[in-house]
């Protein structure tokens, strides 16, 4: 396999000119709504990491379609988004959030993360329609809001599976107070939108299906969350076209559904900060590996300095059937049995910023190629180390 190194996709010139694009909207948008029922907000990361191999390359999620190895890059986690929030009426509100990320189109392209009605006819009921992030997962709604993250980015053992970023769709949520425990609950369905990167091709999983719902409770510092969500894909996957028409049949994805099962537990008070999650996912192509994954995060803040310690786990279940060589060798690219060790620390030295410094210690088996790009199969052996700096704000 000829070497491949992951070269001249971030650029200072690309990024200055997302922040430069974002900065114009932010302007335009004060000048024209001087008031207090329309605000802009933004969020953004500038970040820096390598890790110790040039066998793989590590991503943040499967949405990207490049990553790391040993050179250091600015690309997996740096990110720019803007979000305004329009009053409309006490019960209307509009919201739009673009965002300029590096994603499935090797750039920093920026991209409408978020463009809303939200109807609030009751107290405890609201009621959202149109570009909507998704929630399968705990958390995974702000997975790009550095600041709001304990640690560098959301962890990969966990959140790799979940490449999915919007639908087109609504949701409606209720809220209910029982004494000191409030109860959430939220229903939603919509089309999936985007693509996702398979080597140099795309598997376009736009107007698929989505359907979910979660329940949460909250009751003083601690905030439990149950999620269940499918998604049925309504086309296949890029598969090779040299591939016989049973070995096509066999690893097909049109109409198949992939469900998600979920339970997270987020405790904050004080000084101290943990979670534990903890996923089932099942797939129904066979050319993609049903999966188990979880982890634990702990910090504990002292002054503006939070040290902090977590780990995680992947497995993903291999199919038993009697398979040749060829869909044998596809099947394996969904494979993976690895855990990850994190030490951390934010440092908040001003307000609405931080400093992160994170090492990820990565321990797995040869055969743990999901979601590693550009994989050396022949030299992998399932380690490595990755090694990040971020400096995160919002305004």
């Amino acid at each position: 396999m000829p070497e491949c190194r992951f070269k001249a996709v971030f650029t200072v010139d690309r990024f200055l000119r997302a922040i430069f694009s974002g900065l114009v909207l932010l302007c335009c948008a004060s000048l024209a709504h001087a008031d207090d029922d329309f605000v802009v907000r933004g969020f953004g990361t500038l970040g820096m990491a390598r890790t110790t191999t040039d066998d793989v390359e590590f991503v943040r999620d499967l949405s990207q379609a490049r990553g790391l190895n040993k050179q250091w890059s600015g690309a997996v986690d740096s990110v720019l988004g803007l979000q305004a929030n329009w009053r409309l009426t006490p019960q209307l509100e509009a919201v739009v959030q673009g965002m300029s990320r590096y994603s499935n189109h090797r750039n920093f392209k920026p991209e409408m993360a978020w463009a809303y009605l939200k109807y609030e006819p009751l107290p405890n009921l609201s009621l959202r329609a149109g570009h909507l992030g998704t929630e399968f997962l705990m958390e995974a709604d702000s997975r790009w809001v550095g600041y709001s993250l304990l640690t560098v980015r959301p962890v990969g053992d966990y959140f790799w599976y979940l490449p999915f970023y919007g639908i087109n769709g609504g949701d409606a949520t209720v809220t209910q107070s029982f004494g000191d425990t409030v109860l959430r609950g939220k229903v939603f369905y919509g089309k999936s939108t985007g693509h996702i990167p398979l080597a140099d091709l795309q598997w376009d999983i736009s107007g698929s299906p989505m359907a979910g719902t979660y329940l949460e409770a909250q009751h003083g510092p601690w905030q439990l969350r149950a999620t269940y969500a499918n998604l049925r894909f309504n086309r296949d996957l890029p598969l090779p076209t040299w591939l016989t028409p049973a070995q096509s049949d066999f690893l097909h994805a049109e109409n198949t559904r992939s469900h998600y099962y979920s339970l997270g537990l987020i405790y904050e008070n004080g000084p101290w900060q943990g979670q534990l999650m903890l996923n089932h996912i099942i797939q129904g192509s066979r050319a993609l590996e049903s999966s188990d994954a979880g982890y634990g995060l702990l910090g504990y803040r002292v002054g503006q300095v939070t040290p902090y310690v977590g780990y995680s786990w992947v497995r993903s279940h291999r199919r038993s059937e009697n398979l040749d060589a060829v869909t044998q060798f596809i099947m394996e690219d969904s494979h993976t049995d690895q855990t990850t060790r994190i030490l951390g620390m934010r440092w908040d030295f001003a307000p609405r910023m931080a400093l992160k410094g994170q090492w990820d210690g990565v321990r797995g088996m040869p055969s743990s190629l999901l979601p590693y790009r550009m994989d050396n199969r022949a030299q992998w052996d399932g380690k490595l180390d990755v090694f990040s700096l971020t400096l995160d704000f919002i305004f």
